[in-house]
């Protein structure tokens, strides 16, 4: 636990500091609130979730998906410090190049709550909720098909990304897009290489796939 702790503190440190000091001002209302979205879910977790859930989060089992580790480290960097980069430049130091009216910031500050609250619905519903695709064999890993995993198979990422597809709009800046689709892209593909990986060696998968046909948005894809 006290890893973990340590872990969201620096995690929370480097976040602000690619915000405030792309921005070179700590005064940003919207980064504020941003970090404050961001870290009340991580929060909650400690307090709520499975240690053991936890500890596979922060130091995850054997038989971890190399493949797959690149691709999230990939897509977070580009999802978060680049996106924070990106807007603090152009938001606050530069720009912002496009004006952004203070209404539609708050609505998207209200999407990244929203995705960031889906996004922990399926961590709560999932016990092996990892960070990076592995059969959690010495958890007794099974297919869970409950809340959120009965609408979409990767509800996860799903709200995870609506967040950070929203989150240029939060904090005032159009060019915040580029890392976040770039991100984005990283993201889903990894729902194709965890979907092959399930399917292939988790016992149960594949039925739940012919169940639970959407991967990231219900009715499309």
């Amino acid at each position: 636990m006290i890893r973990a702790t340590a872990a969201i503190v620096i995690e929370l440190l480097l976040f602000a500091a690619c915000l405030f000091g792309a921005a070179g001002s700590l005064s940003w209302p919207m980064a504020w609130g941003v970090l404050t979205v961001y870290s009340a879910p991580k929060v909650a977790a400690l307090a709520l979730l499975d240690p053991e859930l936890i500890r596979e989060r922060v130091d995850p089992g054997p038989g971890v998906d190399r493949g797959d580790v690149v691709l999230a480290t990939l897509g977070v960097l580009a999802l978060l410090p680049g996106t924070f980069i990106v807007a603090g430049l152009d938001a606050i130091r530069f720009g912002p190049a496009f004006p952004m009216a203070q209404s539609v910031q708050v609505v998207a500050l209200l999407v990244f709550a929203l995705g960031y609250g889906f996004a922990y619905w399926a961590v709560c519903s999932n016990p092996f909720f990892a960070t990076f695709v592995r059969i959690q064999e010495d958890r007794h890993h099974t297919v869970v098909s409950s809340g959120p995993y009965a609408l979409i198979r990767h509800p996860g990422y799903a709200g995870t990304l609506l967040a950070h597809l929203a989150l240029p709009f939060a904090l005032g800046s159009i060019w915040a897009l580029l890392p976040a689709v770039l991100g984005t892209l990283f993201f889903v593909a990894r729902t194709s290489r965890e979907d092959r990986t399930l399917g292939e060696r988790l016992v149960g998968y594949r039925e739940y796939q012919a169940r639970v046909r959407w991967r990231l948005v219900p009715g499309i894809w």
